[in-house]
């Protein structure tokens, strides 16, 4: 039986996921270093981990075994994921496969390298839309149908 794992902390799309994975009947799991309401919704279980780097990573790739599905924007916890054979979904709905993480990884590599050498240098983050949250539902149940 699959079981969703969701990065937690920054995640934008947690409802959603509530809702999708209560429809399919889906044990989730959300991992987080606190300040998250708990849930009476049986199927979704709130892991709290220490507030130390990496820690929800680690306490998630600790745990997912292949053909889990894990919800993250962390291009690293997402590697370490793919290649432990588990499916891999972004929070505005793109699919990170084995396929594509490697070229993903390298370019976020490379963006770090820039800004490091350029202090005035600086990416703004993408703001998360309506759009996004869409196409994340969508991908969500088209991966938990197939």
């Amino acid at each position: 039986m699959v079981v969703i794992y969701i990065d937690g902390d920054a995640c934008p799309v947690k409802t959603e996921i509530e809702r999708v994975a209560t429809r399919h009947r889906i044990r989730a799991v959300l991992v987080s270093n606190g300040g998250l309401r708990p849930s009476a919704n049986p199927l979704l279980e709130i892991v709290t981990v220490p507030a130390t780097q990496d820690a929800a990573d680690n306490w998630i790739v600790d745990h997912v075994v292949a053909g889990d599905l894990v919800i993250t924007d962390d291009i690293y916890l997402a590697a370490r994921c793919i290649a432990k054979q588990t499916l891999v979904l972004k929070t505005d709905g793109k699919k990170l496969t084995e396929a594509n993480i490697g070229g993903i990884l390298a370019s976020r590599d490379l963006m770090a390298d820039i800004r490091s050498a350029n202090p005035f240098f600086s990416g703004k983050a993408k703001a998360f839309k309506k759009k996004d949250r869409y196409l994340f539902i969508d991908s969500l149940e088209t991966l938990l149908r197939e």
